[in-house]
């Protein structure tokens, strides 16, 4: 089930992109339509705090790294300063590709922060002399780089979570809560040292037997059932791993995500009709855009029934609950198609990669409805551009017309997603006053004035921008894909850099693109670039040193 967390190439700094596109049938509520109410506001000011360092490698404490972390965001959080979870954490290093216990620079972790949408991002170092812990922190605002709390509390390792507390209170905004309040909310130490072990563990049953350990001991720690949920889910065991979160009390805290994991649990166990029965108790209860989609994923694999909805009901209500999530619009888009409904099909598949335009199921399901529309030559434009994203739809492309799509694209939501960058609807003036290319044209000039800057941050933003207005503009893609490339976001650049060179190309794009192989290890995609760019410009300096580096 963890694929479901890692389903689409969502780039989070580049969320929103190409067009607003002309085809839109009559019977389908376009996106100004939705319901400005049911919309998910953007989060601010959110903290990000990352695994702090042991100074000294001392083996005593290599379980208080990722403690830390989690232990100060438990407490961030209880002191009203919406600190980002855990599991988001994780999502962005899955993201990025950078191993969980990996020792991370302070660069890095900005950059992280950045990726989940953080205003603010704490990094730390810990040690001990003697049986003294010393704690470091620092809160770094990530729009002025100033540090805005340097904090260093120290005492024995007993006094742990009174350490961390007031390092938090250093750190959130004034509170109320009594420390006495906050006390309540953690474990025994002997109990939160074996979860946290439990999930730094490098073998699933050195994690199972910490995880029970903590349970032994303080039976009403449900996250360590969580926690177990993850072990068994990523063996494929969801027996197991749903007998572990329906143990978890209906008055429990984490009642409710362990209830949505249960349905994630029956969903990859084939109990369709358990499963919405889970996942429509939890809509009733909070109709969350997560809890909405997998409802039309269980519709959609077990079919609806005027009584219980259709799956594009469900699709479409999680879009409108959260309209800057690209998988809500492929799977409304993919429900269509499945319904034979093409030109419903192109409407929000075009919706998808305009969010993310480095989405090839998207595109290729995309050109798939376009052909069955009778559109041939924007058909094979959208079918050229996924096998430029990967070599899979090469192998697609052979199926029959009579299935011309493979099943199980569905996309299935995890319980906690990475936040949303703002909606680039809210961002720009309205496209009817003037004309889009104009519009486009301006957020590009000022995109490419930030580039040059290297205000990476509000350079992504403007160019999000004109994507959004025109369909696959080349030099903004180029730019974004730059903008990855020296950020150390290698993969995503040669997304951005392949659709690039898909809309025009220039020796630019290939030079990067080029670049973007070189620091991926794809040293014969490096030689085919600075080849390429070659006959384009015979005399490139840049393609010449580019051709260099690459292995005769």
């Amino acid at each position: 089930m963890r694929s479901g967390r890692l389903i689409a190439l969502t780039a989070a700094l580049w969320m929103a992109s190409t067009t607003a596109w002309s085809v839109v049938g009559p019977a389908y509520q376009q996106p100004s339509q939705l319901s400005s109410s049911s919309r998910l506001e953007p989060a601010r000011g959110r903290t990000l705090v990352m695994a702090f360092e042991n100074v000294t490698r001392e083996g005593r404490i290599f379980w208080l790294g990722e403690g830390s972390a989690v232990l100060l965001a438990d407490d961030l959080n209880a002191l009203d300063d919406n600190a980002i979870t855990r599991e988001q954490r994780r999502q962005a290093f899955e993201r990025l590709q950078v191993p969980p216990a990996a020792a991370l620079t302070e660069a890095t972790g900005i950059r992280i922060a950045q990726l989940v949408g953080a205003a603010r991002v704490v990094v730390g170092s810990l040690q001990l002399e003697s049986d003294t812990l010393i704690v470091h922190a620092r809160c770094i605002a990530l729009d002025t780089g100033r540090i805005q709390a340097d904090v260093t509390e120290r005492g024995p390792i007993a006094e742990l979570f009174g350490i961390f507390e007031r390092i938090a209170r250093r750190i959130a905004p004034a509170s109320n809560k009594s420390s006495e309040e906050i006390e309540r909310l953690h474990p025994p130490l002997s109990v939160f040292e074996d979860y946290i072990k439990g999930l730094l563990a490098e073998t699933p049953a050195t994690a199972i037997g910490y995880l029970n350990a903590a349970l032994k001991s303080q039976p009403t720690f449900d996250r360590a059932r969580l926690a177990l949920w993850d072990v068994y889910s990523d063996q494929g065991d969801q027996q197991l791993a749903l007998a572990a979160v329906n143990a978890v009390p209906s008055v429990s805290p984490s009642a409710r995500r362990a209830r949505f994991l249960g349905g994630l649990s029956q969903l990859g166990l084939k109990k369709h009709d358990e499963a919405f029965a889970t996942f429509k108790a939890l809509a009733d209860q909070q109709p969350t855009a997560t809890v909405l989609n997998n409802i039309g994923v269980v519709q959609l694999r077990r079919g609806g029934t005027p009584q219980t909805g259709v799956a594009t009901y469900y699709f479409n209500k999680a879009a409108e609950a959260d309209p800057d999530d690209p998988d809500y619009f492929f799977n409304l888009g993919y429900g269509y198609w499945q319904d034979r409904d093409t030109q419903a099909a192109i409407y929000w598949l075009r919706e998808a990669v305009r969010r993310n335009p480095a989405d090839g199921d998207a595109h290729f399901v995309l050109g798939a409805s376009l052909a069955a529309a009778g559109r041939s030559g924007e058909a094979a434009r959208e079918k050229e551009l996924a096998r430029r994203l990967s070599s899979t739809y090469e192998q697609w492309e052979k199926r029959p017309a009579a299935d011309a799509v493979p099943k199980g694209l569905e996309r299935v939501k995890a319980d906690v997603e990475l936040p949303h960058a703002q909606r680039i609807e809210t961002t720009i003036a309205t496209s009817e006053q003037r004309d889009q290319q104009e519009l486009a044209t301006f957020y590009l000039d000022r995109g490419r004035r930030l580039f040059q800057q290297e205000n990476d941050r509000e350079a992504i933003a403007e160019l999000s921008r004109a994507l959004y207005l025109s369909p696959y503009l080349a030099e903004a893609h180029l730019l974004v894909g730059r903008i990855h490339l020296r950020n150390g976001r290698a993969y995503e650049a040669v997304d951005a850099l392949k659709i690039s060179l898909w809309s025009a190309e220039t020796v630019d794009a290939h030079l990067a693109l080029g670049e973007a192989y070189l620091q991926t290890k794809d040293d014969q995609g490096a030689k085919a670039e600075a080849e390429r760019a070659l006959v384009l410009a015979p005399e490139s300096a840049e393609a010449k040193r580019l051709l260099g580096l690459t292995p005769k």
